[in-house]
């Protein structure tokens, strides 16, 4: 009899174990990504957001398997339809750059819920030898979803800690992790300690107070910077004496890749404008920048630039404009601080795809519309380090873009009906637009 009950028992548990494994595949599969272009394309007729300020109203992009050839007003150029292999003719609509993703967690929680698709941070306090690529999942079911609104790149970054760990770049329509990257390792994230304690939460906030330990938090991270930076300036004399965390601090202070510092207030921001003096850091980005505003000249002499905390978000102190988050990236550019705008916060992997709308307000509350479009394209090349390969409709550069039939800023009339990446073009399709048709069907509606 317990025999029996014991492999009832076993049998049970494995029939549960097949069924988990099948649910998680079914939360992680997608398609498969989109074939090489081995063609030579034309698009023409439509309105193309350079991404550096300037507008084509009529325009004509050539594009040649993973590259842009071609960028030229279509009413003064002419050519020759043998020429190319397909031309798409776009009039009236208009074509981005791919939008980028700044600090993002994107394939690196999947559900929060479920602990076991959360990967995107790493125990310990100083961990930049941590890297975020090898955990990214190209097979999220969140990411068909984001790049619906032509968000097309991100920038994976791991979380938790005072140093987190180590960010990459990645396009969003790969088969894994190896073939994702655009840039390998692009910087190291640090948590500057707050300088402010905030008590409640977001709808019952309650008094805030300087924080006692500020002081305290801040030498603890000069003492590991002390130590890092003597490990850089000595060569280790054999395997043994190499340590791993400390060489993921090698290409800061080589100037090799950028330290992002997310921090907010003015004190904080301050603060670490003199620590990137101290330490001689070339390349230092500031992460969340909510008081950047104040310190514009300082951050231009010291070229500091700022990925934007994100847009849709409350004001800071209780005497700020309630509007003031709407505004800074106004504020920002005319300042002439070089910015792109983030979506970190609850639900952020989801919330990615909104990117583009926050972008929008920034232009209802006063920004340029061509600079809110550089925001999302060519100034997060420049801060991420990949202008060189993205950013902008320029000739030598990666054909990722996409196509709206509409303002892709503006959720009522952004409809994205054509993407590439690397000259692939991608499938739009995702499980919340089968889940649309689905139930549209079912109710009558049209």
């Amino acid at each position: 009899m317990n025999t029996i009950q014991n492999k009832t028992s076993l049998f049970s548990l494995v029939l549960m174990t097949a069924s988990l494994i099948l649910m998680t595949s079914s939360i992680f599969a997608q398609d498969a990504p989109a074939p090489e272009n081995s063609k030579k394309i034309l698009l023409i007729n439509a309105k193309a957001h350079i991404g550096t300020g300037k507008v084509i109203d009529k325009s004509a992009i050539g594009i040649e398997n993973d590259k842009i050839v071609l960028v030229k007003d279509a009413l003064a150029y002419t050519y020759k339809a043998t020429d190319y292999d397909t031309i798409i003719d776009l009039k009236g609509k208009h074509i981005y750059p791919g939008f980028i993703a700044p600090n993002t967690t994107l394939g690196l929680t999947e559900i929060e819920a479920v602990r076991a698709s959360v990967d995107e941070r790493e125990v310990g306090i100083f961990n930049p030898h941590v890297r975020s690529l090898i955990a990214y999942n190209t097979d999220s079911r969140v990411t068909p979803t984001v790049r619906t609104n032509g968000v097309l790149v991100g920038q994976i970054t791991p979380r938790g800690g005072i140093i987190s760990g180590t960010s990459s770049i990645v396009h969003f329509d790969a088969w894994n992790w190896e073939d994702a990257v655009y840039k390998e390792d692009d910087g190291v994230h640090l948590n500057w300690p707050n300088s402010i304690e905030k008590r409640g939460w977001w709808a019952e906030p309650g008094p805030t107070k300087k924080a006692e330990k500020y002081t305290e938090k801040i030498t603890e991270i000069e003492q590991f910077f002390d130590i890092a930076k003597a490990y850089h300036n000595q060569k280790p004399k054999d395997k043994e004496s190499i340590d791993v965390r400390l060489e993921g601090m090698k290409k800061i202070f080589s100037g090799e890749s950028n330290l992002y510092i997310h921090a907010s207030l003015y004190r904080e921001i301050n603060d670490l404008i003199n620590f990137k003096k101290k330490y001689n850091i070339a390349k230092v980005v500031i992460v969340g920048g909510y008081d950047s505003y104040l310190l514009a000249k300082k951050l231009n002499e010291n070229k500091i630039a700022v990925i934007l905390q994100r847009v849709h978000s409350l004001p800071e102190r209780p005497e700020d404009d309630v509007n003031l988050p709407y505004k800074l990236p106004k504020i920002l550019s005319d300042a002439q601080v070089l910015f792109c705008i983030e979506n970190s916060g609850d639900m952020e992997q989801m919330g990615t795809r909104n990117l583009p709308f926050y972008a929008g307000t920034a232009v209802a509350y006063g920004l340029d519309y061509e600079m809110a479009v550089a925001s999302l394209t060519l100034n997060a090349a420049k801060i991420l380090g990949i202008d060189h390969k993205l950013g902008s409709l320029e000739v030598g550069k990666d054909a990722t873009l996409f196509v709206s039939e509409g303002d892709a800023l503006d959720m009522m009339t952004n409809n994205v009906i054509m993407a590439m990446i690397q000259g692939r073009t991608l499938n739009l399709d995702n499980h919340q637009k089968r889940n649309y048709e689905k139930y549209k069907e079912k109710f009558g509606l049209e």
